[in-house]
């Protein structure tokens, strides 16, 4: 196994008990990026002297017996909407051009303090605006989308291209790319992270979390990513590591019979329930659940995010409209005709839906459901096609399921539970009351300790001449 291989927590121990210098482990993922990125296009800039810098500090401070805890000398990958001193925030827009942080984001400042080495920014899709990653390829299989808006983020996780990977999840940007390429994506409750320093698409939906290859790593950052703003170091408010216990005894499963299995394809269906069986087989007690308020979901999502986004890119929108993409020029533009009475109901359907699913989380500890309800769709495919006839664009396809947990701001992790007869991840997500990311991680743990692996690692991609690729990345420092 090469050190790009291993997953967050394995590393972390080689580190410490001297098994593994940190530079050993950031040139081993270098040289995957080398080799990955022709074809995935995953990043934006590749930071590789910064990160060689930060491994030797790293490598010099374990020579001492000094270590910042798990996230030491392990290299990481940001969203390209995250904002790190002295390099751009590009959200893979023109309308970034030129632009440089002047400080660093709340997340990024807390994992330089942990000892993480910067490999570089991944690519979104344009401002966060969308469920796809067009100028990112799928790390299972280039011919098909990545997944957004952290696509860039979870293909260099899937692909071994980083350690872990931040992203951010306005309508399931961080579990939608993770189901889609076979990683762990952790959403947690909103506010939990701080977005201090974060490009904004819907300020009251966004989040911000970790993709990694494990739900242990997931834990490990999240310890240090979580805490108030402005606390130095970070006041998490738990240790959200799982222990090694697989027995599920006394945890209830909620089960939907409404919306999450509705116009699923049957693979996804077949994988996801038969991960909830295996839960059941660990001591868990499944019961059947309704989900409240389902036709208002994808109304309440739009009638928040859309107007929000567009205050948010008010004066560029108006001074330099060009600037931005078509499909999102179209979005923000769409903005600027919504009533205010709109955005006011949906609010107020927020409000209400947020108090029906704290009731629903007085009879279950969990829900388990399908991430997305297909697996990665062909690039350049615009619609599905449903058995019972209906059609759905692709993006309201992968949103659908992930965005009550966003207009909700419960806490949601995606977990990889199989494959389809195209050998492509699907995943399960599973929800759980405001901070109980703990229960999430330890579900999830159980899980993916006990259930038989499904290798994490995609095969190194070939060249694939008829897929556009994007620009290349630049290296900054």
């Amino acid at each position: 196994m090469q050190p790009y291989e291993l997953t967050l927590t394995a590393a972390a121990h080689q580190i410490r008990t001297r098994q593994l210098s940190p530079v050993e482990l950031v040139d081993s993922v270098l040289e995957r990026i080398e080799q990955t990125e022709p074809d995935l296009n995953a990043y934006v800039t590749v930071t590789a002297e910064r990160a060689r810098d930060a491994a030797r500090a790293a490598e010099h401070e374990a020579a001492a017996g000094h270590f910042r805890g798990p996230l030491h000398g392990i290299p990481v990958a940001l969203k390209d909407l995250i904002d790190v001193e002295g390099l751009a925030t590009t959200a893979s827009s023109r309308a970034r051009t030129g632009h440089r942080a002047q400080a660093d984001s709340t997340v990024a400042a807390r994992l330089a303090a942990a000892g993480t080495a910067l490999l570089g920014k991944t690519h979104t899709h344009e401002f966060a605006y969308g469920l796809t990653t067009p100028q990112t390829r799928n790390a299972w299989d280039p011919a098909r989308v990545a997944g957004g808006s952290s696509g860039g983020s979870a293909v260099a996780v899937a692909a071994g291209s980083a350690a872990f990977a931040l992203g951010t999840d306005t309508g399931g940007s961080i579990r939608v790319p993770a189901a889609l390429n076979g990683v762990v994506g952790l959403k947690p409750t909103y506010g939990l992270v701080p977005r201090h320093g974060v490009t904004s698409l819907s300020w009251s939906l966004d989040h911000v979390g970790p993709l990694t290859r494990t739900v242990q790593d997931a834990a490990l950052a999240l310890n240090v990513l979580a805490g108030p703003h402005g606390a130095r170091p970070p006041l998490a408010p738990a240790d959200y590591r799982p222990t090694p216990d697989t027995d599920l005894t006394g945890v209830r499963v909620g089960v939907p019979r409404t919306y999450y299995f509705d116009r699923v394809t049957p693979q996804v269906d077949t994988a996801v329930r038969a991960a909830i069986t295996h839960l059941q087989s660990l001591g868990a007690t499944l019961v059947e659940v309704d989900i409240p308020m389902t036709r208002y979901i994808q109304a309440t999502q739009w009638g928040l995010m859309v107007p929000e986004a567009t205050a948010y890119h008010e004066q560029m929108l108006r001074s330099a409209p060009e600037q931005y993409g078509p499909d999102i020029r179209i979005l923000l533009e769409a903005g600027e005709l919504m009533p205010a009475g709109d955005y006011l109901r949906a609010r107020r359907a927020r409000t209400l839906m947020h108090q029906a699913w704290l009731r629903l989380f007085g009879h279950v500890d969990v829900i388990a459901a399908p991430t997305v309800p297909t697996t990665a769709a062909p690039t350049g495919q615009e619609s599905l096609t449903w058995a019972d006839g209906t059609h759905e664009s692709v993006s309201d396809a992968y949103v659908r399921l992930s965005a009550p947990a966003d207009i909700t701001g419960l806490p949601a992790l995606s977990l990889p539970v199989g494959h389809d007869g195209a050998g492509l991840p699907i995943g399960m997500q599973l929800l759980a009351r405001p901070r109980a990311e703990a229960a999430l991680v330890q579900v999830g743990h159980a899980y993916e300790q006990s259930a038989p692996a499904a290798g994490r690692t995609p095969p190194l991609p070939t060249p694939q001449a008829a897929v556009p690729a994007g620009p290349a990345p630049r290296a900054a420092r």
